[in-house]
């Protein structure tokens, strides 16, 4: 069962929950520097990372999944949040050029059934991130935070999962390096933590980012080859039933 609404409200309006996002954007915004008059989709609990985008962006989508629930969310377009289901999106096939998902994947009932689904109205040539507790990091073991629910992932179970729906991770990235703690959730202490998590124990962040591309034509795996068979024109020819070939007397 997913975390409600409620929760994740509560937890991003706390210090925690404002750390927590500034570390989590500061790698996304590594990956995603711009997205001006991009279409944006954010699956899960997105808002406090699309809020920044949504200015520039041409359209910004919030689908929030039915276990969830969802908030009412208004942008220059209107209402821009919607209740949905995991495994029918409500949305025409390659519609958006990004998508985001986050607390999305840990706590999906069937993850393959959601990628492909987000694949599905992802365009070509267009990039996803995932960004979801890292298994090896304190994050995933703490109760303090919605990143303890649910399961974690490791960069090759994360991997796999994309690769089966159809994307190719790109770029991988993590954050949350600073110890789940209220006390220690000071701006300074944070960055240094951050810097020293990415340069010392890079598998160790508290959660694990990727972007990966929807490419439609890739390289089969292993370079393989088909061999080319030449044609053979040994042999006996080919009779024609027809008798154009029968010698006349």
């Amino acid at each position: 069962m997913r975390q409600t609404v409620i929760t994740l409200e509560k937890f991003y309006a706390s210090g925690l929950g404002h750390a927590t996002q500034d570390m989590a954007m500061r790698r996304l915004r590594s990956l995603w520097p711009d997205l001006s008059g991009q279409d944006v989709l954010g699956f899960g609990y997105c808002g406090p990372y699309l809020n920044s985008y949504m200015s520039a962006a041409n359209r910004v989508v919030l689908a929030m999944p039915g276990g969830q629930g969802a908030v009412a969310t208004t942008g220059s377009r209107g209402v821009i949040a919607c209740l949905t289901e995991e495994d029918y999106l409500p949305f025409s096939d390659a519609r958006f050029d990004n998508v985001l998902c986050v607390h999305g994947a840990e706590e999906s009932p069937d993850l393959s059934i959601l990628l492909r689904e987000l694949w599905r109205v992802t365009r070509p040539e267009g990039r996803i991130v995932v960004i979801a507790p890292n298994r090896s990091g304190m994050w995933a073991r703490s109760d303090k935070s919605p990143f303890g629910a649910g399961r974690p992932f490791s960069r090759t179970q994360l991997r796999g999962a994309l690769n089966h729906a159809g994307f190719v991770p790109t770029v991988w990235s993590g954050a949350l390096y600073v110890p789940p703690v209220r006390k220690l959730v000071k701006p300074g202490f944070t960055r240094g933590c951050e810097r020293f998590g990415e340069t010392v124990w890079p598998g160790f962040s508290g959660l694990v980012l990727v972007e990966a591309v929807k490419r439609l034509y890739a390289e089969p795996k292993g370079h393989a080859k088909k061999l080319v068979m030449r044609p053979s024109f040994s042999g006996k020819p080919i009779i024609n039933r027809t008798g154009a070939n029968r010698t006349t007397r």
